[in-house]
């Protein structure tokens, strides 16, 4: 039988939904032989670390499945099935290209890199061999090379009140869309990637997280452990526009910058 249900009952839930524009996307976790080939190209940690996932203006959340097997079961003629394994689905971000096109070497060079055996030695075990020479091969990188262990999607809404993440490992770039030029009016460059990885993490990953308990979607029974950012102790610095604070449970003075993760007196985040 139904339940009867009055719109007072139903308004407090369908009015406070989340909203999908409101995320953040960070490039960490990068292995120091990829973080120097880019580096090389004019792309630095720096850039990796906080504008290019600033620049990403649409992506998408991981999902998975389970993959099934149908065996005979306990009775005659019923067939059960069993999960065996996990599949993640591949993911696509969507990013602006800024005036100095780092965010198209950033992609370019990553994929460079992982196909980079033959011209980037990196092991010295044979001679290097120029991409402009004739007799040029590929040859791939090994994993641990080009894999990032710390890609994280952060979706928030705008009172910062509740948010989910998910951190990627083994997360790397198979393919770079084209990017449409033409002498009709201009507009904003585009350029899209996919990404594979091995697995992700859903919830919180990080090593305060687990000493808190609440990583991995967890919810602490501690208050002390689920108190939000602006009960948290913030450490003041002088910047540019006065006294700013960081959270020293989250970054460091040098990340707090890199991220641009300040806070203002009352803990409220500042929007730059």
């Amino acid at each position: 039988m139904a339940i009867k249900r009055r719109i007072s009952d139903i308004k407090p839930l369908l009015t406070n939904l989340a909203q999908s524009s409101h995320y953040e996307v960070q490039f960490g976790g990068l292995p120091d032989q990829l973080k120097d080939y880019l580096r090389k190209r004019g792309v630095t940690s720096r850039f990796v670390v906080g504008d290019a996932g600033l620049l990403c203006y649409s992506a998408s959340l991981p999902t998975s499945q389970l993959n099934v097997k149908m065996v005979d079961g306990n009775y005659m003629g019923v067939q059960e099935k069993f999960a065996y394994s996990r599949s993640y689905s591949e993911i696509t971000l969507e990013f602006y290209v800024d005036s100095k096109y780092k965010t198209l070497k950033f992609l370019e060079s990553w994929i460079e890199f992982i196909a980079s055996g033959s011209h980037n030695n990196i092991n010295g075990v044979s001679p290097a061999v120029s991409q402009n020479e004739e007799n040029y091969f590929v040859r791939m990188q090994y994993p641990e090379y080009y894999k990032s262990n710390f890609t994280r999607i952060i979706k928030f809404d705008r009172d910062y009140k509740a948010e989910i993440e998910y951190t990627f490992k083994g997360f790397w770039p198979i393919y770079i869309s084209p990017p449409q030029i033409s002498y009709v009016a201009s507009d904003v460059l585009k350029v899209s990637a996919s990404f594979q990885y091995d697995r992700y993490i859903a919830g919180k990953a990080l090593s305060i997280n687990q000493y808190r308990g609440n990583d991995n979607n967890k919810e602490s029974n501690d208050p002390k452990q689920n108190q939000t950012i602006s009960q948290e102790p913030l450490v003041p610095v002088r910047g540019q526009s006065g006294v700013v604070f960081y959270n020293p449970n989250i970054d460091t003075r040098t990340t707090a910058e890199v991220n641009r993760r300040f806070f203002d007196s009352t803990g409220q985040p500042i929007i730059n």
